[in-house]
């Protein structure tokens, strides 16, 4: 049987040889219904960036904009279809409690689950579900998005040949990202809490 890794190794030796179309067309698996490491995709393109095989600014586009087609096409899956479909990928209980969580939250929810690993494929199912504002989840969607594949362009530019000093960056990195997001949780609450006492005085 064909290993997983050689699967995502065959998939990005091939699709990033059509160059920005491939980066597109990778960042829109990764962020849809073929969940797989952007690492794998940005930090390369990124290095490539670096020996001026292609142009930073159009490896960050080309990116972006794959990440938030992908976040489209997950969108209008739960929009159309709705809960049957949607639970094929997430359990019933789960959905649920993503549900209610995205009635109040769904913005903020939006923005920080594009930074989270394995969390940023599916958050665009309970957007779709709730039938959230088509421009604040484009907004939301791209800045989050933007933020992860901004750090994981600028890691391949600048140390995309040192394997090593990737894998060490790349966990402080996880580990910043995710007190970043407490933190802007913890301040969307505080000021959610603070406006809640104003309209109750």
């Amino acid at each position: 049987m064909i290993a997983y890794s050689e699967i995502i190794k065959y998939i990005v030796d091939n699709i990033l040889v059509l160059g920005y179309t491939g980066i597109f067309l990778l960042m829109f698996l990764e962020s849809s219904f073929f969940p797989f490491p952007s690492e794998i995709v940005m930090i390369p393109a990124g290095y490539l960036a670096y020996k001026g095989e292609m142009n930073l600014l159009l490896v960050i586009f080309s990116g972006i904009l794959g990440s938030l087609s992908g976040a489209w096409f997950n969108y209008f899956l739960a929009e159309k279809y709705g809960r049957k479909t949607i639970i094929k990928f997430i359990k019933s209980q789960r959905l649920k409690k993503i549900e209610r969580f995205f009635e109040k939250h769904g913005h903020i929810s939006t923005f920080n689950g594009r930074l989270v690993p394995v969390v940023r494929q599916y958050i665009s199912f309970p957007a779709g579900l709730a039938r959230m504002n088509k421009l604040k989840f484009t907004l939301y969607t791209t800045l989050g998005a933007g933020i992860w594949i901004l750090i994981l362009t600028f890691i391949g530019y600048y140390i995309g040949a040192k394997e090593e000093l990737i894998k060490i960056y790349l966990k402080e990195i996880t580990g910043g990202l995710i007190l970043f997001i407490v933190l802007s949780f913890g301040i969307y609450f505080a000021l959610r809490k603070k406006q809640t006492k104003r309209h109750k005085s």
